[in-house]
């Protein structure tokens, strides 16, 4: 009777400190789970949407409604895009480097009215092409994983137990048999005579049904043969109709490249050295895609068309020039001079003369 006491203390103690270090463990735990490839790209719609609705008010006619929504926008950005994030891709689960934009934000803060002017826009088109890029790279894996779940789903149909026996006649061949077998139900009943009679009237009663099917059939394939042209005229203005969409530019479906390097020069001219370099850039993969060196995805991005002429000697070096340097002034936002445009155009059409 003396002893189940100091038992109980004893349990109640135990008890006491597994609760304690459960509700440090458990925050810690949820907070190290890895993001979503569809969550991170949510953060950072979150952070663009507060930054665009601050690029919308204009900080000289409305001062102090201007500094409140800076000062908020840069709030929202930091909570959504913290500096270092655990994001899943696949079956592997990668750290997520933002300390550029804590950099970014800090210089933001700091600057000048004028200089916001400048940074506020380069910081938004920076967060846009990286979520653009998330996007793209979602969309490339759920097409892969889609293709696998086909692939599976295959290889179980093709089990014995899923095999279906050989198919029977189709419903033409149906149709045709069962206006044959009315026919003969139909025909007039033999009557008594002689022996050459009968064979005689049984030739005749064959060749009408065989005529009648003949006409029947030809009939028929008339019908679906203009059913299959009028199809196939439909899917070639279909096809021929559909538009393109290289690094998240939106083409029309009779733009041409030269087109596009016409735009390019008229950028260059504003002085917009940056766009110019990009619209050039797509120029390029529109060329390639019309001569059947690469083919354009949605999906695709710069290194993905670059790795495809890889095995193209001759091309594979300005394309790697050519590439660098548009990743160089796009995505870093390193400052393009018009040295660089014409380096950039020069190698262009040396890599559009470039034989296959």
């Amino acid at each position: 009777m003396i002893v189940m006491p100091e038992i109980r203390t004893e349990r109640n103690r135990f008890l006491s400190f597994l609760l304690l270090a459960l509700l440090f463990v458990v925050p810690v735990s949820v907070h190290a789970e890895p993001l979503s490839p569809a969550d991170y790209q949510n953060q950072l719609q979150r952070a663009l949407k507060a930054l665009e609705d601050l690029d919308e008010i204009d900080e000289s006619e409305y001062p102090d409604t201007y500094q409140e929504q800076f000062e908020q926008a840069l709030k929202t950005v930091a909570e959504a895009v913290p500096e270092t994030e655990a994001v899943r891709a696949s079956d592997d689960v990668c750290k997520v480097d933002n300390s550029w934009l804590t950099i970014a934000l800090k210089d933001l803060k700091n600057s000048t009215r004028e200089q916001r002017a400048t940074r506020l826009p380069q910081l938004i088109e920076r967060l846009k092409a990286i979520e653009e890029r998330v996007g793209y790279e979602r969309q490339a894996t759920a097409a892969d994983a889609k293709t696998q779940a086909k692939q599976k789903l295959d290889g179980i149909l093709a089990r014995p137990e899923y095999v279906t026996k050989a198919a029977g006649p189709n419903a033409l061949r149906r149709l045709m048999a069962e206006f044959i077998r009315w026919i003969i139900d139909h025909l007039p009943q033999r009557l008594p005579i002689h022996a050459g009679g009968g064979r005689w009237l049984t030739l005749v009663a064959e060749g009408l049904v065989v005529l009648v099917a003949l006409v029947v059939l030809f009939y028929v394939l008339k019908i679906l043969l203009a059913r299959f042209q009028i199809l196939g005229k439909r899917r070639a203005k279909k096809k021929k109709r559909e538009a393109r969409i290289v690094l998240g530019e939106r083409l029309e479906p009779e733009q041409t490249a030269g087109d596009l390097l016409s735009e390019a020069e008229a950028l260059a001219r504003r002085g917009d050295i940056r766009a110019a370099i990009r619209k050039t850039y797509i120029a390029l993969l529109v060329e390639l895609g019309d001569r059947k060196v690469l083919t354009l995805a949605q999906h695709k991005t710069n290194r993905d068309y670059l790795n495809a002429v890889r095995n193209i000697p001759l091309l594979h070096p300005t394309m790697r020039t050519l590439t660098e340097s548009f990743e160089r002034h796009w995505y870093g936002f390193v400052d393009a001079s018009d040295s660089d445009w014409q380096n950039f155009r020069s190698s262009y059409q040396a890599a559009r003369q470039t034989q296959n």
